[in-house]
């Protein structure tokens, strides 16, 4: 498989998808901004470098994942993301 590359926001945030043994996830970089995501399935998001500002569905506040953290959104849903500093991310699919 050829590593496909996906750029958002203006070219704000950009991800490289894979897939190997353990499923399907992208690696990416989020510039400082304000971004809106939805999902199609679960996704298992830990912050390589930096960190996330998150508003999780269903959530009143918005919390802080440093890192080495990570926080799971369900599939179907929509979560806000806060980036303070340029950020690296690992997202993995379920």
């Amino acid at each position: 498989m050829s590593l496909q590359v996906n750029s958002y926001f203006d070219d704000a945030v950009k991800s490289i998808a894979l897939e190997n043994a353990e499923g399907t996830s992208t690696v990416g970089v989020m510039s400082i901004g304000e971004y809106e995501f939805g999902t199609s399935q679960r996704e298992y998001m830990s912050v390589v470098s930096g960190s996330l500002t998150v508003l999780l569905p269903g959530a009143a506040e918005w919390k802080t994942f440093a890192k080495g953290e990570t926080f799971i959104v369900e599939a179907n849903q929509k979560f806000g993301v806060k980036v303070t500093e340029i950020t690296a991310y690992l997202c993995r699919y379920e």
